[in-house]
């Protein structure tokens, strides 16, 4: 009589384990074809793919100083990550955190080198400086889409324009460091610098403060009411409203909170790497959120790990080329590969939910 019973949970108990093995394949499918292709890219260059890949990967966890690097290069990107995937849940797609990036480490920087007399409450005012005013960049196409119904596309592409061309003004106006050579804002005070992790080593706190968000992340996904209320409003809108949820207050809600993440990646970045505000702040690190965000289909652990991987590839491709005849573009046509194989899995997935 208990055969039966026992042989369904086993049945079930390996289903189960089938269906997270799978959930965990289909993020590194982009991965592993990307990876395929450069091989054949560089093969046909005359390299050995084999040799080139086992130097990025040397490079990028080849010591204790070149984890840390690594971990450095990927804390903007783990954030900036997050920042796309809150938006997302809830059905918008934000493209703009890289303007958030721009405006929320200007405006970190200047509480860093202005309210020096604050003391040890500096750090944490230039923080949360930075992280209001990424949210205020996100109100007017949050409020755009939810309201009139403009697409935030559209809306924050161009508020990325605008972030960059604003700060460039500033920091070569109002801002600009008396005497310097360079489009660059005074040094931050010692007080607002983010401290370091470990002595010797590359890597600050805020590494740290991005774990600490991607748990949070998961836990208000997956035990919070508005976590799922997010995602009911991402995957059906219409049966969301018909629940009686407000999903324009929604996704102006969960937009400020993606302005306030993209603005404390900004902040982070220049209280803990550049300890200024300089033009040509971000090297892309919204953009490359994107694909974080994609690759890691919106996952915490997923995310995380997505942004490892191109902060690896960052920061190898930054020195394999000092090593090797190796061209540094051939890291470029690997991340694109990473990205364009990613965004196109995203399309295929979409389109399937929309044809449901």
């Amino acid at each position: 009589m208990t055969a039966m019973p026992e042989t369904a949970l086993a049945a079930s108990a390996a289903s189960g384990w089938s269906r997270r093995a799978g959930t965990l394949a289909l993020p590194a499918l982009p991965v592993v074809l990307a990876f395929a292709l450069a091989a054949i890219v560089l093969a046909l260059a005359g390299h050995d793919p084999v040799d080139v890949y086992g130097q990025l990967l040397t490079e990028a966890f080849g010591s204790r100083q070149r984890i840390a690097s690594t971990l450095a290069a990927s804390t903007p990107l783990i954030l900036s990550g997050l920042a796309i995937a809150v938006a997302f849940r809830a059905g918008a797609f934000n493209v703009g955190v890289e303007g958030c990036i721009y405006v929320g480490g200007l405006a970190a920087a200047f509480a860093g080198f202005t309210f020096t007399g604050l003391g040890p409450a500096l750090l944490p005012v230039a923080l949360v400086t930075g992280i209001a005013t990424g949210a205020l960049w996100m109100l007017l196409p949050g409020l755009l889409r939810a309201r009139l119904g403009v697409d935030e596309v559209v809306t924050t592409l161009m508020l990325n324009f605008i972030a960059i061309s604003l700060t460039s003004y500033l920091v070569n106006g109002p801002l600009l460091a008396p005497g310097a050579a360079n489009s660059a804002t005074p040094m931050i005070a010692d007080a607002a610098r983010l401290p370091r992790l470990f002595s010797g080593i590359n890597l600050n706190a805020g590494f740290a403060i991005a774990l600490a968000l991607v748990v949070l992340y998961w836990l208000w996904g997956r035990w919070t009411a508005i976590g799922f209320e997010t995602r009911l409003a991402g995957l059906n809108a219409r049966f969301a409203r018909a629940t009686g949820l407000d999903v324009p207050m929604l996704i102006i809600r969960m937009m400020l909170m993606s302005g306030a993440i993209g603005g404390l990646a900004g902040a982070v970045h220049a209280l803990g790497n550049v300890h200024r505000f300089v033009a040509g702040f971000s090297p892309g690190y919204g953009f490359t959120g994107i694909a974080v965000a994609l690759l890691g289909r919106g996952n915490a652990l997923g995310i995380l790990l997505a942004a490892i991987l191109f902060g690896a590839l960052a920061t190898s491709g930054a020195t394999i080329q000092l090593f090797t005849d190796v061209p540094v573009e051939i890291v470029n046509i690997l991340q694109g590969m990473v990205m364009i194989f990613a965004v196109a899995r995203f399309g295929l997935l979409f389109a399937r939910r929309k044809a449901s």
